[in-house]
């Protein structure tokens, strides 16, 4: 593992912030993502780890919150640590619970770790949903990666209105990535559970159709398609034994 891995994922443990992955009301704020690629036959390690961390920074009265989700496709074994900010300034804050519990971290968290990725998002409210759903124990994430962002941002903000209207509320919560690597922006839509992927629902351009016509869809998607370079989706559960709630 790089040096600089390693003290990022130090300081990811140490520096952990309060966490939602759902909107606030109308207001933006800073979601930092860290995806933890765990080492083959380490993950009963990792997460006994994690939880010992967990109990310390209580013990230690750690007043942070934060979320750990589980990446369930794609390769290697995958968590991702979920964060968020009002602004950058609550970067200078300094968590001397998180600090008194730096040894759990080093012995029993990072040698488990094969590499990590550190993203930095701003929440976008104005295409996201306005209200949380209660009991979400998964989220369906789709990453875009663009080449023209202010024809992409023209589409999401036509469809996801057209959405609100048609459903009176959208979907999902859109953020783009600030600094990082991969997506140019993404969206999560909650779910309560997997028998709730099995709900037979429009997709957003079926949804789009029945307001506009197929014409104007066609254009749209047009549009889309060639704002996009690429595209991805995974599922995450969220593990709740691994996460931290002040509630």
């Amino acid at each position: 593992m790089k040096i600089s891995k390693t003290i990022l994922s130090i300081a990811c443990f140490l520096l952990m912030l309060p966490l939602t992955i759902l909107a606030q009301e109308d207001e933006s704020f800073i979601m930092n993502t860290t995806a933890f690629t765990i080492k083959f036959g380490h993950d009963s390690d990792f997460t006994e780890g994690v939880k010992k961390w967990n109990k310390c920074y209580k013990d230690n009265k750690g007043t942070e919150s934060w979320n750990v989700w589980h990446r369930l496709q794609g390769k290697g074994n995958v968590y991702v640590l979920t964060s968020t900010m009002e602004n950058w300034a609550e970067m200078d804050k300094s968590d001397e619970a998180g600090k008194a519990c730096r040894s759990i971290a080093e012995d029993l968290i990072i040698p488990h770790i094969e590499n990590s990725e550190f993203n930095t998002n701003r929440f976008m409210p104005n295409y996201s949903r306005k209200t949380n759903l209660e009991g979400m124990s998964i989220v369906w994430v789709y990453s875009f990666k663009v080449n023209n962002s202010l024809v992409f941002n023209e589409v999401v903000k036509d469809v996801t209105t057209t959405i609100a209207q048609k459903e009176g509320d959208n979907r999902g919560f859109w953020y783009a990535v600030m600094a990082g690597e991969g997506a140019n922006y993404f969206v999560s839509t909650p779910y309560k559970s997997f028998a709730d992927l099995d709900t037979d629902t429009d997709n957003v351009w079926q949804v789009y159709e029945s307001a506009h016509g197929a014409a104007k869809t066609k254009a749209i998607r047009e549009k889309f398609n060639a704002a996009l370079e690429d595209a991805w989706s995974y599922t995450y559960t969220l593990e709740t034994e691994l996460s931290m709630s002040q509630n």
